[in-house]
């Protein structure tokens, strides 16, 4: 079989392996994106699909794309992971259910193209079998945020940054195409200016989270100057948005949340600033990378968000209180000095990518979704949504 793509390339397609077919599909992807997104961005995503079948075929490995989800049981990961597949990605889950959320994944497991490896990806043997057969990579995983960071100091140092270079290492060889690091904003700590951070800012980690989150990425963009496969950092926001594995120990979450069912709420220096990002934002961030060309990803980094949704945690209780009433009391010299606001120009003027999703849309959704009744678990079984402790046997 010999397929030819007219002002793309030369003739492609072989009569082995059904690499013929791959191509195909590949085309039929990119014209179906056209209809309802950026055509650019689709166009774009051929052209790095081209290109990707190009070198497996070189190989000798024609195979359609495979995107190994590494934490993506998580509050993101469970987002990711259904808008992967509804693209069409085979999709695999390396997780080890760090706090207890399998749950999030239940309904997904006889879905065609997912499949799920239980796991430590600091486990030689068990990140190999992660790994076989997949084209790209989106490492999610990590102990996340600054609690349970200081609550399980080594834990965090051992997977975020020691596990997290034993990843890289480990794709050497497998022709990975793309690899995706979520790092966060948090790096950024507390700034002197009132400018919005950019990707050239001054790093300030204050936390073992941001720490190892800025020791990684030092140590990716290094070897990636020179690694087989294309890696990319995306600094992102404090996330928001409803998601398969719910939290309530994210602020925009939190204060909601805590309004929402009449309870007091403290909150500690409100004029302090954050950028926020809705979890269906982030995964079509990670999305928007694994199509992007090489030349616009490889060793960039890119903030995620959007300029509208930085905001002082006074405005997030401003948002919510035009909602609903609530008795909140402000509190000064807390015990988180972050204080930053972040500037998305660099994502949105080379990749073209801007978030679909406000905060300002968000409250009255989730408001609706606690009095609907929908989280009474988290009256039943305290601290099911948040990441507040650990299984014990997942944290050896």
């Amino acid at each position: 079989m010999a397929l030819t793509i007219d002002g793309i390339g030369e003739t492609r397609g072989t009569e082995h392996d059904g690499a013929g077919d791959v191509y195909a599909q590949a085309i039929r992807n990119c014209a179906a994106r056209m209809e309802g997104e950026n055509p650019l961005a689709a166009a774009e995503a051929l052209q790095d699909e081209l290109s990707r079948l190009d070198k497996a075929t070189k190989r000798g490995s024609v195979g359609p794309r495979h995107v190994l989800v590494i934490g993506g049981a998580g509050y993101v990961g469970s987002v990711m992971v259904r808008e992967l597949l509804k693209r069409g990605y085979k999709t695999r889950v390396l997780d080890n259910f760090l706090y207890s959320n399998s749950l999030s994944l239940e309904g997904l497991y006889d879905e065609p193209g997912f499949s799920l490896v239980m796991g430590d990806l600091r486990d030689d043997a068990t990140l190999d079998r992660a790994l076989d057969g997949v084209t790209d990579v989106v490492l999610l995983a990590s102990l996340v945020g600054d609690p349970i960071s200081k609550k399980f100091p080594d834990l965090t140092r051992s997977v975020n940054q020691a596990g997290s270079e034993t990843v890289f290492k480990a794709l050497e060889g497998r022709g990975i195409h793309k690899f995706v690091f979520t790092s966060t904003c948090s790096n950024y700590g507390m700034r002197d200016s009132d400018e919005p951070a950019d990707e050239t800012s001054e790093l300030k980690p204050l936390s073992i989270y941001a720490e190892t989150k800025v020791g990684f990425e030092q140590f990716l963009l290094e070897q990636g100057k020179t690694s087989e496969a294309i890696p990319t950092v995306l600094r992102i926001s404090t996330a928001f948005g409803l998601s398969h594995r719910m939290r309530f120990d994210l602020t925009v979450n939190e204060f909601t949340a805590a309004l929402a069912k009449g309870e007091a709420l403290d909150v500690y220096d409100k004029d302090t600033w954050r950028p926020y990002c809705h979890v269906r934002d982030i995964a079509g961030a990670v999305i928007r990378v694994l199509e992007a060309p090489e030349e616009k990803v490889r060793g960039e980094v890119f903030n995620v968000g959007a300029d509208e949704n930085n905001y002082t945690k006074a405005m997030i209780i401003d948002e919510i209180l035009t909602h609903i009433d609530g008795k909140v009391s402000y509190v000064e010299k807390g015990s988180d000095p972050r204080n930053y606001r972040v500037s998305f120009a660099k994502i949105k003027n080379v990749l073209g990518f801007e978030p679909r999703h406000s905060v300002k849309a968000f409250v009255p959704e989730l408001i609706e979704a606690v009095r609907s009744g929908l989280y009474l678990r988290s009256e039943e079984i305290p601290g099911y949504y948040g990441n507040y402790d650990v299984r014990e046997e997942a944290a050896a």
